[in-house]
C-alpha cells in the first residue's frame, strides 16, 4: 500500500473506496467463477445441441427416433424454411451471442452497459424451450405415437438457466 492511499485510509487491494479487503477478494473471485462458467457454456451449448432432446415414434412397440435440436433443425429447413429460422436464432444464434458477449464483458473488451440488450438475447433462448415445451405436449395431447423427453432437453434448459443467472449476477456484481 502506498503513502498516499495509506493517509486517505483506503486498501490498496479494494475496489471501492472503503471496501473491506476480503470484500475486494470475494469480489474477485466471483467474478472469476462467472466468467468460468460462462466461458463453460461454450462448450456446453454445442453438446446440447447435439443431444436428443426427446424420442419419438408412431407405433408403441418400435423403436423411437431420436431428436436434436440439429436433426430438428435440418429437417425443419427442408420443411418450414421461416419457423426453421426463428428456432435457429433462438436456439442456436441468441444464446451463442449472449454467452461471446458476456464473455467480452468479463474480459473488459466490451463495455458493461451492453449487459441489459445480452439479458434480452437470454430471453430469446428462453423462448426456444418455451416452444419446445409447447411442441412436446400438443403431440402428446394428439394421442398419436409416443414422445419421451430426453435427457438433451434438460441439459439445454440448464445452459439457458445458467447463462441467465450467469447475467444476472454480472450485472449485479462489480469486476475487479
Amino acid at each position: 500500500m502506498n503513502n498516499l492511499a495509506q493517509h486517505q485510509g483506503l486498501d490498496a487491494g479494494a475496489l471501492f473506496v472503503g471496501e473491506k479487503p476480503r470484500a475486494s477478494r470475494f469480489r474477485r473471485f466471483l467474478h472469476g467463477v462467472l466468467t468460468l462458467s460462462n466461458l463453460s457454456l461454450l462448450v456446453l451449448f454445442p453438446i446440447a445441441w447435439g443431444a436428443p432432446i426427446m424420442r419419438a415414434g408412431l407405433l408403441p412397440f418400435f423403436k423411437l427416433d431420436e431428436i436434436t435440436v440439429i436433426t430438428g433443425l435440418k429437417e425443419l429447413w427442408s420443411q418450414e424454411i421461416f419457423l426453421a429460422l426463428l428456432v435457429t436464432v433462438f436456439a442456436l444464434v441468441a444464446p451463442y451471442l449472449k454467452t461471446l458477449g458476456l464473455a467480452l464483458v468479463h474480459f473488459n473488451l466490451l463495455s458493461d452497459r451492453l449487459l441489459p440488450a445480452l439479458a434480452i438475447l437470454g430471453k430469446l433462448a428462453m423462448a426456444d424451450i418455451f416452444l419446445l415445451s409447447i411442441y412436446i405436449i400438443s403431440a402428446k395431447g394428439i394421442g398419436v405415437g409416443r414422445i419421451e423427453t430426453d435427457w438433451g432437453l434438460y441439459m439445454f434448459t440448464g445452459c439457458v438457466l445458467a447463462s441467465f443467472v450467469i447475467t444476472f449476477l454480472s450485472r449485479n456484481t462489480p469486476r475487479g
